[in-house]
């Protein structure tokens, strides 16, 4: 990290016209506050300082999801918006988000089946809003003798399934970016902010243009600090002067892609023995995606990599109900990322909360910075609400909340599908 006193003191040409909001962090929380800035007038700036997605973001799980297995930490609020962003976002966003079933097949030494029902029953309903039934289809029991048990030891005959979507992660980030560009935000990346402090009612932020190593001073109202693994670090070295109470928690979490496992588009979540679960999703057409794991990460978020030992992990899990085994041999590719979550002080970290703190640094009369702690993929769009509602007093005249009802770029088709509009371009 730089010096913040030498940084400050070197000459760096300064851009005349100030924003209003400096955006720190081209992941999906960082794009997704831009555009909702950018669309209630305000004028952004958003800085990555690697590519868009290039961390976090494109490491998930690939799932937009309500997190079934939150029920079972008490989780409610965090489930019930989870489950109503996920009705958003497949309305939004339907050429990179599509529903896919999730099969469970029933373990009765590790959770019975009445509780296992009892918790889709109230699944398919906490997100349930008045006037507005879900788009997905409800949970059921299933036969894994037929076409849901492909693939799985024939012990495995009765299992569950229910309905959950696939993202793809890194392009809903980019559209996102995207939109911000198109409502007039200054999208950067490769733009590394290394210093930043408050002057009056401004703050001052030095960024450097990795690509050529030119240094820029940006002057703005406000500063979203959603570096992700780097909240924490940005806050009292980069960002001058600012302590913060909230904890953060980094948790590695990988996944391996073996060759494809079995027929169907249907994916599956597996209890294993720790109490965890882990999916198996199609990926790709020809591969099947395993994960993830969760396990405490120190060291540098940008050289994160999958252990033999999670490897390891992710075959066990998978082997209690594959027919055929899998060896750490078989993975063809593994990613990992680090989760940047709020530490709510759990010993285990797979009982972490995925949910989101916002906390804003600043008062009347002094320019404010808001730092993102935590949060997931599926509840970005509201983290972006709920953060420009924290930001509202230093904007008075910003306007109202509208990306409910927002596409997302190239996600306005005819009735929000996208087969139809496929057949109707290929007979145009």
């Amino acid at each position: 990290m730089p010096n913040l006193s030498s940084v400050m003191n070197m000459s760096a040409p300064v851009e005349n016209s100030p924003y209003d909001l400096l955006v720190i962090g081209g992941g999906v929380n960082g794009a997704g506050i831009a555009r909702d800035a950018a669309g209630r007038g305000l004028k952004v700036l958003m800085a990555e300082q690697n590519d868009l997605a290039a961390a976090t973001s494109s490491a998930s799980s690939k799932l937009i999801h309500g997190g079934l297995r939150y029920l079972e930490y008490y989780a409610f609020r965090l489930v019930r918006e989870a489950l109503a962003e996920r009705d958003v976002l497949l309305a939004n966003a339907p050429h990179i988000i599509w529903p896919m079933r999730f099969v469970l097949p029933h373990m009765s030494e590790l959770r019975p089946a009445w509780m296992i029902r009892a918790g889709l029953f109230l699944y398919d309903h906490l997100g349930w809003t008045p006037g507005k039934p879900s788009r997905l289809p409800g949970s059921k029991g299933v036969d894994l003798s037929g076409p849901y048990g492909q693939g799985l030891k024939d012990t495995y005959t009765k299992g569950f399934v229910y309905s959950d979507c696939w993202v793809d992660d890194a392009r809903l980030v980019a559209l996102n970016a995207r939109g911000a560009a198109d409502l007039g935000a200054d999208i950067r990346v490769h733009t590394q902010v290394v210093a930043a402090r408050r002057d009056g009612a401004v703050w001052r932020a030095q960024i450097v243009d990795r690509d050529n190593g030119r240094k820029t001073e940006i002057v703005a109202r406000a500063l979203v600090n959603a570096a992700g693994p780097w909240v924490g670090p940005m806050l009292g070295g980069v960002i001058d002067s600012i302590s913060t109470p909230a904890r953060l928690r980094l948790v590695k979490g990988s996944h391996i892609v073996v060759p494809r496992q079995y027929e169907g588009e249907h994916a599956f979540i597996l209890q294993n023995d720790d109490r965890r679960v882990v999916f198996m999703i199609p990926y790709e057409g020809r591969f099947t995606l395993i994960g993830t794991t969760d396990i405490p990460f120190e060291g540098d978020p940008a050289r994160v990599a999958i252990s033999p030992e999670e490897t390891e992990y992710l075959c066990r899990a998978a082997n209690r109900y594959l027919a055929k085994a899998l060896t750490p041999a078989d993975a063809v590719w593994s990613y990992a990322g680090v989760r940047p979550l709020y530490d709510d002080g759990k010993s285990d970290a797979s009982a972490t909360t995925r949910d989101y703190v916002l906390e804003v640094n600043g008062r009347a009369g002094t320019p404010p910075v808001l730092s993102v702690f935590g949060g997931k993929i599926t509840t970005y769009r509201r983290l972006a609400e709920h953060a420009l509602e924290k930001l509202a007093p230093f904007f008075p005249a910003m306007g109202k909340a509208w990306t409910a009802g927002a596409p997302l770029p190239g996600g306005d088709l005819p009735d929000g599908d996208f087969a139809r509009f496929l057949a109707i371009t290929k007979a145009i």
